[in-house]
This record gives structure tokens, C-alpha cells and sequence, in this order.
């Protein structure tokens, strides 16, 4: 679980890593703003989607790992004692007509041109 620092508008978001590339990186979770609100929903058992979302790397400021700090526990932990449930489980499954899109796509072997003789 990660906490990201955006750019242009600034905005904190919170979530797990599914792809991360020269591009930008996306992720699974939701604003920072609205984690309390997302913790109460989970709670009373309200149906929720986590945004699956991709930010272009020249928006990404900085990226941090979900740890506590000090006597302060890290947002992942804070989840998990209100709510009983492992965020992990949560958003790190995201699937789209099947696909699940942590695993990046096959692709094929890359031959060279060259003569080998």
C-alpha cells in the first residue's frame, strides 16, 4: 500500500500499486480526503468500488510507502482495526471483463533479424 503525492491540481491518494511504468503509475484506492468516509462505509457494510486509476508520471510528485511512523499507526493498519478487514484483500484484486489488471499483458517473444550463421 502506498500513499501518492500528486501535482497539478495537488491531491494524496491512497491505494495499492498495480502497474508502475516510465509513464505514470496506476492504482487501486481512493482520494486521502475521503478515507475516513470510505472506513465508515466499509464498516456499516456499504457496497463500494475503489477507483482503478492512472496518473501520468509528470503529475506524480512523490510516492511513499503505507508505514507507521514512530507511535503512529500507517493508514493500512488504521483501516484494518476499524474495520476487521485487510485492504489488501479490498483493492488489490481489481478485475475488468475478466482481465485482471495487475498482470500486464502477454506479449510475444522478440526475434531477432540478425543471421546467425
Amino acid at each position: 500500500m502506498v500513499v501518492v503525492t500528486l501535482g497539478n491540481p495537488r491531491d494524496k491518494f491512497w491505494g495499492m500499486v498495480l502497474a508502475l511504468a516510465p509513464e505514470g503509475l496506476s492504482i487501486s484506492g481512493i482520494e486521502l480526503a475521503s478515507f475516513d468516509d470510505f472506513v465508515v462505509m466499509v464498516k456499516d457494510g456499504e457496497p463500494f468500488s475503489p477507483a482503478v486509476v492512472f496518473f501520468p508520471m509528470h503529475r506524480i510528485e512523490r510516492i511513499e510507502l503505507d508505514v507507521p511512523d514512530g507511535g503512529l499507526p500507517s493508514l493500512s493498519q488504521r483501516f484494518s482495526s476499524k474495520t476487521g478487514l485487510d485492504p489488501t484483500a479490498l483493492l488489490g484484486h481489481p478485475k475488468v471483463d475478466n482481465t485482471d489488471l495487475r498482470t500486464p499483458p502477454s506479449r510475444p517473444p522478440i526475434h531477432s533479424t540478425e543471421d546467425s550463421a
